[in-house]
């Protein structure tokens, strides 16, 4: 099993910056790619960001020259850099896990980013 913990979110005004990290824990190596999705109220969960262990990055259009997604050197941590936030950014962000030995994702709990105007 592996169990993801995200943590940076909070409340900020449009225009600033956040980071949000995301820790891996259990069989963590098994996990060959690492992503933060999104989904705000009344809309399905969205592709933000996703990274493989080879370091491939692929952005949503609308986050693309905003947001930056890496992985920590210890292989176990993401990390979403999201700068120039708009109100429009606002959601509960997800960290996602996913291992080619897994009929399943993994998913954290969610943390909650508001961007106001």
């Amino acid at each position: 099993q592996v169990q993801l913990v995200e943590s940076g979110g909070g409340l900020v005004q449009a225009g600033g910056s956040l980071r949000l990290s995301c820790v891996a824990s259990g069989r963590i190596s098994s996990i060959n790619v690492m992503g933060w999705y999104r989904q705000a109220p009344g809309k399905l969960r969205e592709l933000v960001a996703r990274i493989s262990s080879g370091g491939s990055t692929n952005y949503a259009d609308s986050v693309k020259g905003r947001f930056t997604i890496t992985r920590g050197s210890a292989k176990n941590t993401v990390y979403l850099q999201m700068n120039s936030l708009k109100p429009e950014d606002t959601a509960v962000y997800y960290c996602k896990g996913e291992s080619p030995f897994s009929p399943y994702d993994y998913w954290g709990q969610g943390t909650q980013v508001t961007v106001s105007s």
